[in-house]
């Protein structure tokens, strides 16, 4: 059931693709999606049915999300120059977490600590906040969480801990 879940909110996020960005539709399937985020791990919990197929396919599911999310309101919003740095340089600090978990451990490691949870929850927040705050306040917060939660995660990957 989780899986299924999990599976919906990838639908969802392709779907996100084709609606036009922060439209009733574009939130109605946003809220969607994140809320089946929020629900599929604790489905998972509560039927014992944690997998690894079904981390690595939430994992997946995150990143669609991200990716579309990037794709939709990059184009409407005034992004300062170091907004986009300080992503990048967090962007490559996960990318050095997935080399070094594969070098490691010899497998795709996702690692779900607190503060990725966390960082994930503001980042939903966050087109959410978009007509009542600025941008580069919300961003300064978040990017300081997720700054933090990839290091973090480097730190777990690299000591094999669990988050």
């Amino acid at each position: 059931m989780a899986n299924i879940i999990t599976s919906i909110r990838i639908i969802c996020n392709v779907v996100l693709l084709f609606c036009p960005t922060l439209s009733p539709a574009f939130y109605s399937l946003y809220l969607v999606a994140g809320f089946s985020d929020m629900i599929d791990g604790v489905v998972a919990r509560k039927t014992n049915t944690v997998s690894e197929f079904g981390s690595t396919l939430d994992t997946f599911a995150d990143f669609v999300f991200v990716v579309v999310c990037l794709i939709k309101l990059i184009p409407i919003m005034d992004i300062p120059v170091w907004l986009y740095l300080w992503i990048a340089i967090i962007a490559f600090i996960k990318g050095i977490n997935v080399v070094s978990g594969y070098v490691m451990q010899r497998k795709f490691v996702a690692v779900h600590t607190v503060m990725n949870k966390v960082t994930g929850a503001l980042l939903f927040i966050l087109p959410l906040t978009l007509s009542i705050m600025d941008l580069k306040y919300s961003a300064l917060v978040v990017c300081t969480i997720a700054t933090f939660a990839a290091v973090q995660e480097g730190h777990y990957i690299r000591t094999e801990r669990e988050g």
